[in-house]
């Protein structure tokens, strides 16, 4: 794996997301790399995650379903034009869609592991299948469909 995460790469002006954004020391500060063909992020639920004693709030997984889905989709962007991360012009996704089923509920307590496989992509979008796990047992599954973020959200 790589040592550094696709949101590092995000430019200052994209990087205040409460999910993953490196500007935001509130934030979830999620960080996502390639793992072969996979991709993968790790997260530890802190006390205020909790949605009943004992378990993560699921307005928390769906966030970490979301960031790593967009962040998988801007690398597979820049892995299929055959350029770094690092490279100009920068290409950052938004969610177009975000689908999260919840197979069981998520206990508080361990590291939650995030997979993303990218299942279609195009010149505009991105289809990100994934898994949240917590102790080898899948919890939930998701699918974010991301698109290139509109030059008019810059700025704002």
């Amino acid at each position: 794996m790589e040592d550094k995460a696709f949101q590092d790469y995000y430019p200052d002006d994209v990087s205040h997301c409460y999910g993953c954004g490196s500007l935001n020391e509130d934030g979830l500060q999620l960080k996502s790399r390639w793992d072969g063909d996979e991709t993968v992020a790790f997260f530890d639920p802190r006390p205020e995650h909790t949605a009943i004693p004992g378990y993560v709030y699921g307005g928390l997984i769906a966030s970490l379903i979301d960031c790593h889905g967009t962040g998988t989709a801007a690398a597979a962007a820049y892995r299929r034009e055959g350029r770094e991360m690092s490279s100009e012009p920068s290409l950052r996704y938004v969610t177009a869609s975000l689908k999260v089923d919840y197979l069981r509920p998520t206990p508080m307590g361990v590291t939650l592991e995030i997979r993303g496989r990218v299942e279609e992509i195009t010149d505009k979008k991105v289809v990100v299948t994934e898994t949240l796990s917590a102790d080898g047992k899948v919890c939930v599954i998701g699918k974010v469909v991301a698109v290139k973020m509109p030059e008019n959200m810059l700025g704002k």
